[in-house]
C-alpha cells in the first residue's frame, strides 16, 4: 500500500525518538497501532460493503438473463393446458396408442386363470 524504504522507516523512528522521547514512545506506538487497526477495520467494513452491492448487482443481472430465457422457452415450447387437467396422457396425440398397437387398443397382459385354463 505504502511504499516506504527503510532508510525512511529509520529516519521516522529517529524522529519520533527525539520529539516524542524515549519514555513515551511505547505508549505512543500503542496508539498509533490501535488507530492503524480501526482505520483496517473501517477500510474491511467499506471493502465488504462494496463487494456486497457487486454481488447483487450481479445476481441482479442473472435473474434477469433467466427470466429473459425462460420466457423465450415458454414462448417455443407452450404448455399444453389440457395436460395440467388430465394427466400426462392428454399430452400425447389421441392416435398415438392405436398407432403404436397396429390399431387395436393395448389390454392389460393378466396372467391367464386357473379357471380359463383347458381342463386334460
Amino acid at each position: 500500500m505504502f511504499d516506504i524504504a527503510s532508510s525512511e522507516l529509520l529516519l521516522v523512528v529517529l524522529v519520533a525518538l527525539l520529539v516524542i522521547g524515549p519514555k513515551d514512545l511505547p505508549k505512543a506506538l500503542r496508539v498509533v497501532g490501535k488507530w492503524v487497526g480501526k482505520a483496517r477495520g473501517v477500510a474491511a467494513h467499506f471493502r465488504s460493503g462494496f463487494d456486497e452491492m457487486v454481488r447483487q448487482s450481479e445476481i441482479e443481472e442473472l435473474e434477469k438473463k433467466w427470466k429473459a430465457e425462460n420466457e423465450r422457452i415458454m414462448r417455443e415450447h407452450p404448455a399444453d393446458p389440457r395436460a395440467d387437467v388430465l394427466g400426462d396422457d392428454a399430452a400425447a396425440p389421441a392416435d398415438a396408442p392405436a398407432a403404436a398397437t397396429g390399431g387395436q387398443p393395448e389390454l392389460p397382459m393378466d396372467p391367464p386363470s386357473a379357471e380359463a385354463a383347458p381342463k386334460a
